[in-house]
């Protein structure tokens, strides 16, 4: 049979097959997709937006710069290290040794540091290189090997506790005193800087924005409308506009001593972050292959994925953010104790992954999921301390609200079974 010959000029072009969207289609099919299991991050953005209001009626002084300010610190090095676990757990994948991790990687920037005089530069640059040599360690044995991550990692968090005190030494307490790290969470970016970084920072998210739309529209595929990427680029840099007015406001009680006005410079640390790793799951043939591994290890092996380096870098990725986010805990505390990474640090950052909604089953979570759930649990923690709660109170509300977060996910994962959306 002969190919029947269609004209050119009679091929229908693609904005000819998909129409543009209007405002109204796209919110209804964007409900459709939460009633059918596809929730995202909603829970944690609505959670979260309660939160703020309830502690702000009870504790007026909850809303002030000086608190807002306080709350960036606070939960900067758990938000991070979550970061780090969003990957793992996209595989399904547990990683219970990042808590002690960033201890160790935070005891050895201290060590060159303090006790060896070595440069901050060369200090940070080992620590991280720790980090990575840990996340390969683990990652072979779970990927090469075949022992479960569960049982891998729960034997690195003993053993990691070890390290630290070894490198530290029982009872001792090796202090910060270089100006560069002390000042990733003591100092803040000058309040010119800090609008300049807002506007740029609004300027790359409008700019990403429209291109994409316009580019899916260009190929035929269903994009965003322009009313709502408007109300997007719009809500964000209303928003992050308060917020930055807010932090440049003066915060020092005394401000002819110490004064205290400007973003945190911790804060565009984890955007940068934030953006890079986007960016890696979302624009890169590696984020692609990661969510086809958690989603379907068989299946993705079958396509000519290599799912061992897969499974094996997310471990490299997840102990590197735990270095970056010890680095960060060292900075807050002006020193590393021999319990650095302990307490509630591991349980924090994956609560945080969680709760901000990337899925405990894998093959389903964002980057900014860490942003989220580490907000939420920043905000319990401050809000309650706020209100004079005791510190096993806190525990039980996290607690429970991490256990609420996870029945969503399992709900909304039976749910898009239920509706074809899985």
């Amino acid at each position: 049979m002969s190919t029947p010959v269609v004209d050119e000029a009679e091929r229908p072009q693609a904005t000819d097959l998909t129409p543009t969207q209007s405002a109204g289609s796209y919110v209804r099919d964007y409900w459709d997709k939460v009633r059918g299991g596809d929730i995202g991050s909603l829970p944690a953005i609505a959670g979260l937006i309660v939160l703020v209001i309830v502690f702000s009626i009870l504790r007026p002084v909850f809303f002030s710069a000086g608190n807002f300010a306080n709350l960036l610190t606070q939960g900067a090095s758990i938000a991070v290290i979550a970061m780090g676990l969003v990957f793992v757990l996209l595989l399904g994948e547990i990683d219970l040794s990042a808590g002690f991790a960033s201890g160790v990687c935070a005891a050895v920037l201290a060590v060159l540091m303090t006790e060896h005089n070595v440069p901050w530069l060369l200090s940070v640059l080992a620590a991280l290189l720790t980090g990575l040599v840990i996340g390969t360690a683990l990652g072979s044995l779970v990927a090469r090997v075949g022992i479960p991550s569960f049982v891998v990692t729960l034997a690195a968090f003993l053993a990691f506790q070890g390290a630290v005190l070894l490198i530290i030494g029982e009872g001792g307490n090796v202090p910060i005193r270089n100006s560069v790290i002390l000042a990733i969470e003591n100092k803040n970016v000058p309040v010119l800087w800090g609008w300049i970084l807002w506007a740029v920072s609004i300027g790359v998210f409008g700019f990403v924005t429209f291109r994409r739309a316009q580019t899916r529209r260009a190929e035929g595929l269903t994009s965003e409308p322009m009313a709502i990427v408007l109300a997007k680029v719009g809500g964000l840099a209303v928003l992050t506009g308060l917020l930055v007015a807010v932090l440049n406001t003066e915060r020092s009680r005394n401000a002819v001593v110490v004064s205290l006005k400007g973003i945190p410079w911790v804060v565009p640390l984890v955007l940068i972050l934030l953006v890079g790793l986007t960016f890696v799951l979302g624009r890169t043939s590696y984020g692609r292959h990661l969510y086809a591994v958690g989603g379907n290890a068989e299946a993705a092996r079958r396509a000519g994925i290599n799912v061992a380096n897969i499974r094996t870098s997310v471990f490299m990725i997840g102990s590197t953010m735990a270095a970056i986010g010890g680095i960060i805990a060292a900075s807050r505390a002006n020193s590393v104790d021999p319990n650095a990474g302990g307490s509630n640090t591991l349980l924090y950052a994956v609560g945080a992954a969680v709760i901000g909604g990337t899925s405990l089953f894998g093959g389903k979570g964002k980057v900014r999921d860490a942003i989220l759930g580490g907000a939420v649990i920043a905000v319990i923690d401050n809000g309650m301390g706020l209100l004079g709660y005791s510190a096993g109170i806190k525990y039980i509300v996290t607690g429970l609200v991490l256990l609420i977060a996870a029945s969503v996910d399992a709900l909304s994962r039976k749910r898009a079974h239920a509706t074809g959306r899985a």
